[in-house]
């Protein structure tokens, strides 16, 4: 995605003509997670603290999917997660790709967080949900901000793909380093 201060800019850069329409498209609606990106201040934040509590309620659905298919084994609930987490980044590029579009600021306006919600979603899939206790949610929050601001490699390259697959990827790469730094640290016994 972009840095904080691009993204502080970027949200609050002034629409061109017609854009104000583009606010009632259900696409820029999901993209902004419900309005959350037009916050002016930290929208990247603020989607980012979304997708911790997606996350958190995610491993509850997965959790109660799981129960009542208990033949599944303990695999079904990680299974279950990645597979709504996942889902969610797939129709992120479209939905991030029109919504892009429609709003005119830009190949990723920083209004658009719908990125940081599925990609720090993501992040905490390495921690199974009932070991996702609050310091572990505020470190791997701490950990993709980190990355998504800072965009080791491959970051950076990867939000110049085309549309919403730049929006959504440098977000994934992002929420991979972070994953590996919580998954050591959860190891070493840190958390």
């Amino acid at each position: 995605m972009r840095s904080t201060s691009e993204s502080e800019a970027a949200g609050s850069a002034p629409a061109p003509p017609g854009a104000a329409s583009a606010w009632r498209d259900p696409a820029v609606w999901i993209a902004t997670c419900g309005g959350i990106g037009r916050a002016g201040f930290a929208p990247g934040t603020l989607g980012a603290a979304a997708g911790v509590a997606l996350s958190v309620a995610a491993g509850a659905a997965a959790a109660w999917l799981a129960a009542r298919f208990p033949s599944a084994g303990s695999a079904a609930t990680t299974v279950v997660e990645s597979l709504l987490v996942g889902g969610l980044c797939l129709v992120g590029v479209p939905i991030c790709s029109r919504a892009a579009a429609l709003l005119g600021r830009g190949k990723d306006p920083g209004a658009i967080v719908f990125d940081e919600l599925a990609a720090m979603a993501g992040t905490l899939l390495v921690v199974p949900p009932a070991a996702r206790s609050a310091a572990v949610l505020a470190v791997g929050f701490a950990l993709f901000r980190l990355f998504d601001i800072w965009k080791p490699f491959p970051c950076r390259r990867l939000e110049r793909l085309p549309g919403g697959l730049g929006v959504m990827a440098d977000d994934w790469a992002a929420a991979a380093y972070a994953a590996a730094v919580l998954t050591l640290a959860r190891q070493q016994g840190w958390l």
